[in-house]
């Protein structure tokens, strides 16, 4: 059980006899679907957009971050293959986000952790030591079944994997392909509106991610936050960066921020949709989510078609 603490990054508060240290600043930023999520316009490479995240993220001093590999994605693809390299010459972290992005809902456990190990050969090129065994569910769908969740965890486990888990998230890789389709039209209005929206909807599910935090642990807890590579990520990451810091958020490695006892939670519940570690947490307990704006699935799938 959580102790219901409330308190700034870094003081320890005694309850009684119990001592708890607090994250409440910290969060994490991890990136998935490398090389690439969505399309990209006629002027984009994957090089390119990986060179650019590196630009934003030594300008602005972020701690080292993972990227999440689908070896599928870069199969027989020299830009993709070659968009890797440079995320890891440029400092970055690999880990693994399966082979196939298989959705654990759709395949077995069995056929899901062998698509998991047939992504290891390219982890290992791509990294040195095993800092690659950290594991992130794709579509963050973790069994919709006991039985699946139990087994895949388990298997995970035995190959000495870590569970990369998530606590904000606002599906930020919805505004990927439309930025790309705006940025071939030269469609200023569009994509002024696909920055701002962007920010408006990140911004209310970090208050809401927050708030999550406190109903499942009562307490305020380090984040790790779930963005996607690809044409509108060095676009939008200043404004990002921007935003979490308004937050007061003190940007941390993956690694720092689940070394809170939060992250030994697991919600041991089988679900279909799956979630964010918190979203499971809610749904498991049966608590109520906070309120949050619709997010605009419609508008963007019709945005410069």
């Amino acid at each position: 059980m959580f102790q219901r603490t409330f308190a700034a990054q870094g003081v320890a508060i005694v309850l009684g006899a119990l001592t708890c240290t607090c994250w409440a600043e910290n969060a994490a930023l991890t990136f998935d679907d490398l090389p690439l999520n969505g399309t990209l316009a006629p002027s984009m490479t994957r090089v390119g957009i990986v060179k650019d995240v590196l630009a934003i993220l030594k300008k602005q001093r972020v701690p080292q971050v993972y990227g999440f590999v689908n070896a599928k994605r870069f199969e027989s693809n020299r830009d993709g293959a070659d968009a890797l390299k440079a995320w890891v010459a440029g400092g970055q972290r690999v880990g693994s986000h399966s082979y196939s992005h298989f959705d654990l809902s759709e395949v077995t456990s069995d056929a899901f952790l062998l698509d998991v190990r047939q992504n290891e050969p390219a982890l290992q090129l791509l990294s040195e030591g095993e800092g690659w065994r950290w594991f992130r569910y794709p579509y963050l769908h973790e069994g919709d079944t006991l039985e699946k969740r139990h087994a895949v965890r388990a298997g995970l486990r035995d190959d000495g994997y870590q569970i990369a888990q998530v606590t904000i998230d606002w599906e930020d890789y919805l505004w990927n392909s439309a930025y790309a389709r705006c940025i071939a039209k030269d469609d200023r209005k569009s994509l002024a509106w696909l920055r701002s929206s962007y920010l408006e909807m990140a911004s209310a599910y970090i208050d809401a991610d927050r708030e999550m935090a406190r109903l499942v642990f009562g307490r305020e807890m380090s984040h790790v936050v779930l963005l996607h590579l690809g044409a509108f990520s060095a676009a939008i990451l200043p404004d990002l960066l921007d935003l979490l810091r308004k937050k007061s958020f003190t940007l941390v490695t993956l690694e720092e921020a689940q070394k809170d006892p939060a992250y030994q939670y697991d919600p041991d519940a089988a679900l279909k949709n799956g979630g964010t570690l918190l979203e499971q947490g809610i749904e498991a307990r049966r608590l109520k989510f906070p309120s949050v704006p619709a997010k605009p699935y419609k508008e963007i799938g019709a945005l410069c078609l």
